[in-house]
């Protein structure tokens, strides 16, 4: 049996298995070539016949999934799996709740949660004043850090960040202007030092501490960071108990201390690209005159000399 024999006899064996995979109770789909791994590999080959009008389906993202693939993601990617479950039940939720009566303020599970706090401190102004003091000394700290880090450090990204999510505050704050909770426990230690007026929308206090700690944590000043959050979290605590900001302040408080770090940083470092490349030897112009930039992109000191 000579070797053009071979080819003939192969020729057709595999003729005659396309067309027997083609006609297996009329279902087009079985054409389909599989490898070990049980992954489809040869869709490009199949005429768009076979798909109907929808030939284009072909080259689908989803069509090229297997139960492998599938299962793979539930294993590989577990929390955006949970993301997807909650969207359901919250999907489920927001049809079946009743909304809160436009009469009736506003329900916040963070003031449920904090009503014993609340009985206690509305029973004793006293304390209410001492931890509303100290709540102002730790915003005092952040303001001091943040600017620290700026003129004595020579690292403008915390001071560019809270000047950021101040002025984003104050748009917000006063487009939506939420009503004070009748039970509101004000102070006159309190910042705004004097019990004055301020935007609800979103927590100041919880953001600018955030920022803080986002720059120890990139120092490596691991301790005061941990402090920071720390503090941060009985802040929010004494904010709900004197019902200060809603809940919704504070989460969003969180979120705006981390965008407007990670904004900050990607203007602070836009600028010193623009800046080295306008200055090979590395001396920069405009708001940072004549100070210097190490190599890697953090200023040496405000003044070159």
């Amino acid at each position: 049996m000579n070797a053009e024999t071979l080819h003939l006899r192969y020729s057709s064996s595999s003729s005659f298995n396309t067309r027997s995979h083609s006609s297996i109770n009329g279902f087009q789909f079985e054409n389909m070539e599989m490898e070990d791994d049980n992954k489809i590999t040869d869709m490009k080959k199949r005429p768009p016949s076979e798909f109907g009008d929808s030939g284009w389906l072909r080259n689908t993202f989803f069509m090229r999934l297997t139960a492998r693939d599938v299962f793979g993601v539930v294993k590989n990617h577990p929390i955006p799996c949970i993301f997807a479950t909650t969207l359901l039940f919250f999907m489920g939720v927001e049809y079946t709740l009743h909304m809160v009566p436009s009469s009736s303020p506003p329900f916040d599970l963070g003031f449920v949660a904090t009503r014993p706090l609340h009985r206690l401190l509305d029973s004793k102004p006293a304390l209410n004043t001492v931890l509303a003091g100290l709540n102002t000394g730790f915003v005092g700290m952040q303001m001091v850090y943040i600017v620290w880090a700026f003129l004595i450090e020579g690292r403008p990204r915390a001071t560019i960040a809270t000047l950021f999510m101040f002025t984003c505050r104050g748009i917000l704050g006063y487009s939506t202007q939420l009503p004070l909770p009748e039970d509101f426990l004000g102070s006159g230690a309190d910042f705004p030092v004097g019990n004055v007026s301020f935007f609800l929308f979103y927590s100041g206090h919880v953001a600018a501490s955030v920022i803080a700690s986002l720059d120890m944590k990139r120092m490596q000043r691991w301790k005061l960071s941990y402090l920071f959050d720390t503090l941060n979290v009985l802040q929010t605590v004494r904010l709900l108990s004197t019902r200060g900001h809603y809940t919704i302040d504070l989460a969003v408080g969180v979120g705006a201390g981390i965008l407007f770090d990670s904004l900050s940083g990607k203007y602070e470092e836009k600028r010193k690209k623009e800046l080295l490349a306008g200055s090979p030897d590395g001396s920069t112009n405009g708001a940072f005159h004549n100070s210097k930039l190490h190599e890697n992109g953090e200023y040496l000191s405000v003044s070159a000399d």
